[in-house]
């Protein structure tokens, strides 16, 4: 038998250079035994190798365990991480484990999200193969793992032996967890925990005690924690404001504007004043306009410490009891606020409004005003009503009333929705909740900061600049089926065939007399709306039915306003001088080569911040409806269903909103049948129907405050409760059982089972 060549590329024990540069370059994971396999290593050559790889260690070359090696400050090839940060829409993790040493903190490492893998959030798990890229480390998903969800809220509870539990304040989270730690907590309090080990059963560990979960505050407390809302600005933020707040109003470089009485038209608890209004009568039917803008670029430039933290915001998120800002409060609510008599740095759009309120002409300006009144709505309205709104007031009504003359001329989508405005006394207490009164004040500042929203979009537009645009694209065609589809069932037609506008959705509602199916008409339309966004792409405003819309009007509580801003700066070269004195401030104002470069990844985050912040402040305000319904259960309300699934109902209290929920088996003996299409429950046997958009009264059962959780029972015509389902007869055979994916079930017997109604079980403890 012939010799086989020697096919061994390497001969003897390898070097420390040799094994440090197959660990760093392999694609897999790397252990003892796959450098002795790479090396060809056998026998008392691997008794030496532990040796090599243990003086490594020891020299701090590499690190890890005998299964999995890396190089010492570096990443295991494949490895757990923790998202911990959304960064302009791309994810940052750090290692779920990380040891080197207590003085090295955990490298933050950029995850390549695969197109087609859900987007990943703060506090996912993934297992990654990693990578070195320039001084850096990137991760490619490999799977995402379980979640051991860092922290949760919840309420310690206390059982009859004394052990205490961990009662969730989200209302999607069933079950209470045993805690292991109360870390000093008492019964009753709200606190922090984080799980105590990887199985449930280990229970939760509490981290921190935030106090009563029913004070005033704790509604919104709850919200900034659930929704991990940033809400601590950094030392470094801090101190980078403090010296932005100093900067020179620049009067020489700006256009002076303090002689015309500009006023400010707010919401009577307004937190922040970003945008102020004036007109005159040109004299020739038509109207001279000016929409001033608190010049927030002026002091937030980009590269900054200051500007990073807005970026990551995104947005301030409003709270009835607080304002988390998107800057610090010396600049949101001292130095960018445009307060009554006090000289102020803005961004100005000066308009032309002709008599049929065409915007024909515009141009931008930086310059200095005084602000004549600060004026709530209700208070500017009534000056209106009564007669005594001076020049001011009714050159802006007049102006308004062209502008929105070319509004009904457009058509944009109108559907009238409720706003719940939350009214606290000085002590935090619930005093009153309402629906927010829509006023002609209202309309007159919307309509002024759409026609310099459209200026600013266009005057990007023409100097070829970059633009952040506020897009809301038509509703797609598979919501457009389904629309359809439903409007077939309460004998309505909608054709397909023909182009989609808003006007469309507001002749439907327009022809509809009776205002429980035009309430009904107009919960399918928004249904069919798509998500409103930024981007860098125009793609129109079907809702407002306008080719070209950009945020301009809000810097102070929106990242988007602020790059049209700086936009604007580069494009009409109103840039300032560089700041004198000790002031460490970047020193431009206008677009950086970063945001340029990613504006798609900017407006990607910016538009996910903005989605948390509606979440976390409609999820604060369902709590507070709740709190203030807490007393009120047992009574008999006028509601609305506003949607329907095959498990019941959802429905709100009509003037005050607040959905809850009636579960099927609260309707009585008989079985509802589950019409998807028609979004309803129908009865079979006498075809009652409850279906969305239908009035009824119905009685509030439970309204808890911790979780915003409403449940309703109904009644009947004399509002007696209606006897629940209990155990009822067996259905008629319907066919097979199947489960939410379209599969048959099989029963204990392996025959299909029958569809019954599966209650809520209790609580597990």
């Amino acid at each position: 038998m012939a010799n086989r060549p020697n096919t061994r590329k390497y001969v003897g024990l390898p070097s420390k250079e040799q094994v440090l540069e197959f660990i760093q370059s392999s694609e897999t994971t790397v252990g003892k035994r796959e450098i002795a396999k790479h090396f060809r290593l056998k026998g008392q050559e691997k008794i030496a190798l532990k040796a090599l790889l243990k003086d490594m260690a020891e020299e701090g070359l590499i690190d890890g365990k005998k299964s999995a090696f890396h190089r010492m400050g570096g990443l295991p090839k494949v490895t757990v991480l923790r998202i911990v940060e959304i960064d302009e829409g791309e994810p940052i993790a750090i290692p779920e484990t990380w040891q080197p040493d207590d003085a090295t903190p955990p490298p933050r490492v950029r995850v390549i999200e695969r197109k087609k893998q859900a987007a990943l959030r703060t506090g996912d798990r993934i297992l990654a193969r990693t990578e070195e890229a320039g001084r850096g480390f990137i991760a490619h998903p490999m799977k995402k793992l379980p979640s051991q969800d860092g922290a949760v809220l919840g309420v310690i509870e206390m059982d009859g032996s004394g052990k205490a539990w961990l009662a969730p304040v989200d209302k999607k989270i069933r079950n209470s967890s045993p805690v292991k730690d109360v870390g000093g907590a008492e019964e009753g309090q709200l606190v922090l925990a984080e799980p105590a080990g990887r199985s449930p059963r280990a229970g939760v560990n509490v981290i921190e005690v935030l106090g009563d979960p029913l004070a005033p505050r704790s509604y919104s407390l709850i919200a900034i924690h659930k929704f991990g809302i940033p809400h601590i600005f950094s030392d470094l933020v801090e101190k980078e404001a403090q010296a932005a707040a100093r900067l020179p109003l620049n009067e020489e470089k700006r256009e002076d504007l303090r002689h015309i009485p500009i006023v400010a038209i707010d919401p009577a608890d307004a937190r922040d004043h970003d945008d102020a209004i004036w007109a005159e009568p040109d004299g020739k039917g038509g109207f001279n306009a000016l929409v001033a803008i608190a010049d927030v670029s002026y002091y937030v430039r980009p590269g900054g410490a200051l500007d990073r933290e807005a970026r990551r915001r995104g947005n301030s998120v409003y709270f009835p009891d607080r304002v988390v800002p998107m800057l610090p409060e010396i600049l949101s609510a001292d130095s960018c606020s445009l307060r009554q008599d006090e000289p102020r740095a803005a961004m100005v759009c000066h308009m032309h409004i002709s008599g049929d309120g065409k915007v024909s002409e515009w141009r931008f300006t930086r310059a200095i005003v005084t602000i004549a009144e600060n004026i709530a709505y209700e208070d500017a309205q009534a000056r209106i009503d009564e007669g005594n709104a001076g020049d001011n007031l009714q050159n802006l009504f007049a102006a308004w009333k062209a502008l929105a003359s070319a509004r009904n001329d457009r058509d944009p989508l109108d559907l009238d929705l409720p706003e719940r405005r939350v009214q606290l006394d000085e002590k935090g207490r619930i005093t009153e909740i309402a629906v927010r009164e829509r006023l002609d004040a209202h309309r007159v500042v919307e309509d002024f900061m759409i026609a310099a929203n459209v200026a600013a979009a266009k005057a990007l537009e023409a100097k070829t600049s970059p633009v952040v645009y506020r897009i809301h694209e038509p509703p797609t065609r598979e919501k457009l089926v389904a629309l359809r589809e439903y409007f077939d069932s309460i004998g309505k037609k909608l054709a397909l065939g023909q182009v989609i506008t808003p006007g469309l959705f507001n002749r439907m509602m327009k022809d509809i007399s009776d205002e429980s199916e035009k309430a009904l008409v107009m919960e399918a339309v928004l249904r069919s709306q798509t998500q409103a966004y930024y981007g860098p792409q125009n793609a129109g405003h079907f809702g407002l039915a306008l080719g070209s819309y950009a945020h301009f009007t809000s810097p102070i509580r929106r990242y988007a306003d602020l790059l049209v801003h700086r936009a604007l700066v580069d494009a009409y070269g109103l840039e300032q001088p560089k700041p004198k004195g000790d002031l460490d401030l970047p020193p431009h104002t206008g677009l950086s080569q970063q945001d340029r470069d990613d504006l798609a990844k900017i407006t990607d985050a910016i538009s996910l911040t903005e989605r948390r912040a509606m979440e976390a402040e409609r999820d604060t305000i369902d709590r507070y409806v709740a709190a203030w319904l807490s007393a009120r259960v047992g009574e008999v309300f006028d509601t609305r269903i506003t949607g329907v699934q095959k498990f019941g109902f959802f429905a709100t209290i009509e003037k005050l909103g607040g959905d809850g929920l009636v579960p099927v088996s609260a309707l009585g003996r008989e079985y509802f049948r589950y019409d998807e299409g028609a979004h309803a429950l129908i009865g079979e046997d006498t075809g009652e129907k409850y279906t969305v958009g239908d009035r009824l009264k119905l009685k509030l059962a439970e309204a808890n405050p911790l979780t915003g959780a409403l449940k309703f029972e109904p009644v009947d015509s004399e509002g007696k409760p209606i006897e629940p389902r209990g155990s009822r007869p067996q259905r008629r055979d319907r066919g097979p059982r199947k489960d939410r994916a379209g599969k048959h079930q099989v029963g204990k017997r392996g025959r299909p089972g029958n569809i019954r109604h599966q209650g809520r079980g209790k609580k597990k403890r």
